[in-house]
């Protein structure tokens, strides 16, 4: 018997599919080729993980798999089977007295961790000739295909400038001797984030000698020092000395692809923020027209480390300005 998919991914029968698809992601990762090695046992249960995920992760997968267990892909063809009464006893007017029809009695057990279980009383019939004698008029379906996610970790760097990893997929129908997974290399576009799913046609999961699915790399872009990212927009902060922020000035920006100038007027406060046009991350696919985010620079005001006695003199001389004269005593 096939292992329970809903054991498989260790999530319960009423899981939502957020939870279904965190124990994916969680589970894949712990269990890819790339992480494990060549350890046989762990290899299985990759492919156990993407064989459970194909078919929970799909809301119509799952609910014929509900109801009809590892007979799940045969479910069109056991709901017509339904419909016509096969499932259950049906009178038959043909049958001298009424009775149970060719098949006899049918008891289906669903709900079941494996599905349904079938069995027959009288006639003869038994769920092997049921089944050849409905699907012997019907043209050989396609075996199915499986779409397969595998997660994958950039740079903020990289993201910017598009990039290209190596993946080990499984394969369909590896040959006795030979290697059980293939390795392609897929490029990374430009603009990527948390979340972008990057799609490369018929590399996926299928049955042996059939088609494959597609494979989905899901992104997840690593936290940069420098920059905060907030959608195709950059923030990063910029230290400006008090005295440049007072009079005016230039100070130079990081960017990701290099420094710029940029022009502090004067009376710059701590937290200003600059907007530095077309210097931020790229537009995934051309969205907008193709152009980058923008830069904001956020004012950081900045003392001198250390302080000198000329500066410390100036700066009680700025004080004391600040400061409205106190009236002496004496003139009262």
């Amino acid at each position: 018997m096939s292992a329970d998919f809903y054991e498989v991914l260790g999530v319960p029968r009423n899981a939502a599919q957020k939870d279904i698809q965190s124990a994916y992601r969680r589970l894949a990762r712990r269990y890819h080729p790339d992480v494990a090695g060549d350890d046989t046992e762990s290899e299985d249960r990759f492919k156990q993980i993407n064989a459970a995920h194909d078919v929970l992760g799909d809301d119509k997968k799952r609910a014929a798999y509900d109801k009809w267990g590892e007979r799940w892909e045969h479910a069109e063809q056991l709901e017509e089977m339904e419909r016509n009464g096969a499932f259950g006893f049906r009178p038959d007017s043909q049958q001298p007295g009424g009775g149970f029809g060719p098949f006899g009695a049918f008891d289906q057990h669903g709900g079941q961790p494996g599905g349904a279980r079938f069995s027959f009383s009288g006639g003869g019939a038994d769920l092997g000739d049921l089944f050849e004698g409905l699907f012997s008029n019907r043209a050989p379906t396609a075996p199915p295909t499986r779409d397969v996610e595998h997660p994958v970790t950039v740079s903020l760097r990289e993201a910017f400038s598009g990039t290209t990893r190596t993946i080990q997929t499984p394969r369909a129908s590896p040959d006795a001797d030979g290697p059980r997974f293939s390795r392609i290399e897929v490029k990374i576009p430009p603009g990527v984030a948390n979340g972008s799913r990057v799609k490369v046609k018929g590399k996926g999961g299928g049955a042996p000698g059939g088609p494959s699915g597609d494979l989905y790399l899901v992104i997840t872009v690593e936290e940069d020092p420098r920059f905060e990212r907030k959608g195709d927009d950059l923030y990063t902060d910029v230290p400006v000395p008090i005295a440049t922020a007072a009079l005016g000035g230039e100070v130079t920006v990081p960017t990701i692809t290099g420094r710029v100038a940029l022009r502090i007027p004067q009376g710059a406060q701590n937290g200003r923020v600059f907007r530095l046009a077309g210097q931020g991350m790229p537009r995934l696919q051309g969205r907008k027209g193709g152009k980058r985010g923008d830069l904001l620079a956020r004012v950081r005001l900045q003392l001198p480390e250390p302080l000198t006695p000329e500066q410390l003199a100036l700066f009680r001389q700025l004080r004391d300005l600040e400061q409205p004269a106190q009236p002496d005593e004496s003139d009262a």
